[in-house]
């Protein structure tokens, strides 16, 4: 079976203790995965936190499916700086960078099923010359390079209550008002529907967007974005078939009864986005990046670095994100 890369993410963080406890939770039956990482860095990860996992390293993807059954594969990445836990260091910014190339690679020429990213600290990268707000954007430039064309993409935050993409992301409050278009919307909603029918198997895939303001503008009482953006952008949805309702009040989106009525949320920003589904399911969201060439998701979460070391990661979301990427090549190959 064909296996999924885990990235090495920030070295200073909780990616690896993550990668370890997943390996050590893992479900035989399911599909075997490897991470690119510096294999003496697990091992003294494992020796510190008292994980009895083997590690073994591995020159190829192939190789990762059977060594999987009794210990770690890993596919080296050198790191040119001592790891000092909870300290990133911009000096190992290029090996973070450059496992994530590595496994868009695979991904792309077929040798993996998926990539599953550990979490990133975006600053770090950034003061290197990163020059990405985050994961998605990347992954975005890099499908785009091997295409030879523009790759759009949206991310999206699932947990098996709750679909949500935010329309703008990594941008101020401010920001993200003075962004917002009717363009940004109709093209978030066509990668949502797109990608909930290749990636979740939903076949007449149901969207709801959200209002920007308080109760989604009151009627122009309290913003006309609703009716000046959103509007237009649900009416050129359903003009392409897509069942869309809204624009929606934020505040009354998200109970059990709402939910029930649509397969994914637009949110007009990021935490309208992320906080509904945190506060649902904090420890078991995933990140999936749609509308890429290939299938890739990532623990809902940070770095962790005030935790890195001592042994409390929790695992859940790199497992459900594990769990989910092995559902989406499936279904994909399928």
């Amino acid at each position: 079976m064909t296996p999924l890369a885990i990235t090495m993410g920030e070295p200073a963080g909780v990616g690896g203790e993550l990668t370890l406890k997943a390996w050590l939770d893992r479900d035989q039956a399911a599909r075997p995965f490897f991470v690119l990482d510096d294999p003496a860095r697990l091992t003294a990860i494992a020796a510190a936190l008292d994980l009895p996992v083997p590690i073994k390293p591995i020159a190829r993807p192939a190789e990762a499916t059977a060594v999987f059954p009794t210990a770690l594969p890993v596919l080296p990445v050198v790191l040119q700086a001592p790891v000092r836990t909870g300290r990133p260091d911009p000096a190992n910014a290029p090996a973070t960078i450059g496992a994530i190339e590595q496994a868009v690679g695979f991904a792309l020429d077929g040798q993996v099923a998926g990539v599953v990213t550990n979490p990133i600290q975006k600053k770090t990268l950034q003061d290197a010359g990163f020059r990405h707000p985050g994961h998605t954007e990347f992954l975005a430039e890099l499908a785009s390079r091997a295409a030879a064309k523009p790759v759009d993409v949206a991310m999206m935050l699932a947990c098996p209550e709750l679909r949500v993409v935010p329309v703008t992301i990594h941008v101020s409050l401010a920001e993200a008002a003075r962004s917002l278009t009717t363009d940004a919307i109709v093209r978030m909603g066509r990668i949502t529907a797109a990608g909930l029918k290749e990636l979740f198997g939903i076949a007449k895939p149901r969207l709801v967007i959200a209002g920007l303001n308080p109760h989604a503008g009151e009627q122009g009482a309290m913003g006309d974005e609703e009716s000046r953006i959103i509007a237009p952008a649900i009416a050129a949805l359903r003009k392409d078939g897509i069942a869309v309702q809204g624009p929606a009040p934020a505040d009354t989106l998200f109970h059990p009864a709402a939910r029930a009525t649509y397969d994914a949320a637009l949110c007009m920003y990021h935490d309208q986005a992320l906080i509904p589904i945190k506060t649902i399911d904090f420890s078991g969201g995933v990140n999936v990046t749609l509308g890429l060439p290939f299938v890739r998701t990532s623990p809902d979460h940070g770095t962790a670095l005030d935790i890195a070391g001592t042994g409390r990661a929790d695992a859940t979301s790199l497992k459900a994100a594990l769990a989910m990427a092995d559902d989406m090549a499936r279904r994909r190959n399928a």
